[in-house]
């Protein structure tokens, strides 16, 4: 009988892997930033960026910038519910 391969070592789907592969620079930096400053929480780093982007006085090109980068996090938080992953599994650090 085979060996089962430790669940780390298993391939990521094809859905997922398509997705992933389809990532911007700017949402791979979201997903490792998810982690390593948010715990992995995608609702913590939503708080925060709204909390930052409501706030007085602001740049108007980082305002920009947090609103794209909600628009972002919403589709990666989307996708991970959706296809019941973490992406941060699939992501990582250059």
């Amino acid at each position: 009988m085979p060996d089962a391969e430790p669940q780390d070592k298993v391939a990521p789907d094809e859905t997922v892997g398509r997705f992933v592969e389809q990532l911007t620079a700017e949402e791979k930096m979201l997903v490792i930033l998810k982690v390593e400053l948010y715990e992995g929480n995608w609702a913590s780093m939503m708080e925060d960026l709204r909390n930052r982007l409501g706030g007085r006085p602001h740049i108007f090109k980082l305002a920009d910038r947090i609103t794209e980068d909600i628009d972002r996090i919403e589709k990666l938080q989307s996708f991970e519910q959706s296809h019941q992953v973490d992406l941060s599994n699939y992501v990582k650090s250059e």
